[in-house]
């Protein structure tokens, strides 16, 4: 490593070129071969050109054991520093590879420590880029003790700055918790994997025969278990999504999303919501195309796509304005809250209440899913998640009824009475304890078995029912219903809610924190 002929200068460029090539030119074309890009060129990558910083390339693991004296790297594994995101300041971490498998330990934790500790005494986004084989053996304890040092930090920086985690290789046992604990999971699809233990241990313990990529690869990830939020096919999209999740969210939480120039058009009128909603109530329809007639061109990034499907949630903008938005689906499962789908939608409440970001909820719930499945896997408390999340969210609030409203579901997606600062409905709204033949069918149960044709009873309660309750009129002269407007208005009355609710401030009690129910 040390040549004394050389100059001071030279020196250090000699070490500068020795830290750049990593594990070497064997190990880079390697990692070529999987398809997967090396640490500083996915740093390339996310970066503007020309604007990273890089901190700690000469850093070297202290360790002997097991040979390791042997075996130095300059940079030990990871590159750290900090650059810009579309002239915003970011921190990043890339791990190497070529390094050592990429494992972390001790020195390698405390690079990523130092560029975290840097974020948040600064107020500026993480991007962390995985690719590791975990910790590093031969350091022992140390090894766990800088995953605890990191994940510790990323406790303190929740809600505080934004965390972006990239899965772009393994990341397995211990390595899994900095991800969860971060704002956003993103995955690529063939050459990533996320499990806390692998398929050999699966097989030891269960019996069970499984790949990695069945166990945690990023489809399973992405549909099953609801960990990653994002999938792509390369490297490369993974990182634009990156960017593109940055964009909705500010800096931190002491700042608002930058609010990008909105040519401001005459006709923000949207004609087809007029014709969304079908004449019967129980024909589905895509709760997207609402999303995308409201909300401005191609600005709609969904959010766990593929993951408890009868809810759609997601950042677009709006004139503009970056806004989050939660939508019952009824082309799935008939929209109807689930475990699942109130534990996705529970979590992106929270994480747009804490950067500042406007809720949208787009309502057309027929209920809870009901059933044993259900009620044993704790509805009660996963439902009472959303419901949670809504109530102590403290962001601009609006919500907009475009059918079916019914029950407990009608509270838990931000009714008036948990904080909603504006509610709209359609005409086509119905807002009522249940569906009208289901309400009949109680009421009016003796009437209904004593009549000579409890058919055309029931067809007949179920209308004088509907008549009193299916509409959204009961709501509006109770004020729970701010405005029923025509659907095509939608848009235009979006625009003027939020822009008269953007300096909202609402005080909430002095306590550490509320007890969610977990």
């Amino acid at each position: 490593m040390q040549d004394k002929q050389k100059t001071p200068i030279e020196r250090l460029e000699s070490m500068r070129a020795e830290a750049l090539v990593g594990g070497g030119e064997k190990r880079i074309e390697a990692q070529h071969a999987k398809g997967k890009l090396t640490a500083r060129e996915r740093i390339s990558l996310l970066l503007d050109p020309g604007t990273f910083e890089e901190l700690g390339m000469l850093v070297t693991h202290r360790s002997t054991n097991f040979g390791l004296d042997k075996q130095k790297f300059l940079g030990d594994g990871v590159v750290t520093g900090y650059g810009k995101v579309n002239g915003r300041l970011i921190y990043v971490f890339s791990q190497d590879f070529t390094v050592l498998g990429g494992s972390l330990a001790e020195a390698h934790a405390e690079k990523i420590c130092k560029i975290m500790d840097l974020a948040l005494e600064n107020g500026a986004p993480v991007v962390g880029l995985n690719d590791s084989g975990g910790a590093r053996i031969q350091e022992g304890v140390v090894s766990l003790g800088g995953y605890a040092d990191i994940f510790h930090r990323n406790v303190r920086a929740s809600g505080v700055v934004p965390q972006l985690s990239l899965i772009l290789g393994p990341c397995a046992g211990g390595a899994v918790y900095s991800p969860a604990l971060t704002d956003f999971t993103l995955m690529v699809e063939g050459s990533s994997y996320m499990f806390v233990t692998g398929p050999n241990v699966v097989k030891a313990v269960t019996h069970e025969e499984v790949t990695s990529e069945e166990l945690g690869g990023a489809q399973t990830h992405a549909m099953k278990s609801g960990v990653t939020h994002f999938t792509a096919p390369h490297e490369a999209a993974a990182i634009e999504q990156a960017k593109q999740i940055l964009s909705f969210l500010p800096q931190n939480c002491e700042e608002d999303p930058l609010l990008l120039n909105y040519q401001n058009t005459t006709n923000e009128k949207r004609a087809k919501l007029d014709t969304l909603i079908p004449e019967s109530a129980q024909q589905p329809y895509d709760i997207r195309e609402a999303i995308f007639e409201i909300s401005d061109a191609d600005s709609f990034l969904e959010v766990q796509k593929d993951y408890a499907e009868n809810i759609v949630v997601g950042f677009a903008r709006l004139a503009g304005r970056s806004i989050g938005i939660v939508a019952n689906q009824p082309a799935f499962l008939a929209g109807v809250l689930d475990i699942h789908a109130s534990k996705k939608a529970a979590r992106f409440v929270r994480t747009c209440d804490a950067f500042n970001v406007p809720l949208l909820v787009l309502e057309d719930v027929p209920g809870f899913l009901p059933g044993t499945d259900q009620e044993w896997n704790g509805i009660i408390t996963n439902g009472a998640k959303l419901l949670y999340a809504f109530s102590e969210a403290t962001v601009p609030r609006i919500t907009v009824i475009t059918r079916k409203a019914y029950g407990g579901a009608y509270d838990v997606m931000n009714s008036r009475n948990i904080g909603a600062d504006m509610v709209y409905s359609w005409p086509t709204a119905e807002i009522a304890v249940m569906g009208a033949k289901g309400a009949a069918e109680i009421i009016f149960r003796k009437e209904i078995s004593s009549a000579a044709d409890p058919e055309a009873k029931l067809a007949e309660k179920e209308a004088e029912y509907a008549e009193l309750f299916a509409h959204p009129y009961n709501a509006a002269s109770r004020g729970y219903v701010d405005e029923v407007i025509t659907p095509s208005d939608t848009r235009e009355k979006l625009i003027r809610a939020f822009d008269m609710l953007k300096n909202k401030v609402r005080n909430t009690p002095r306590k550490k924190h509320g007890n969610i129910p977990l």
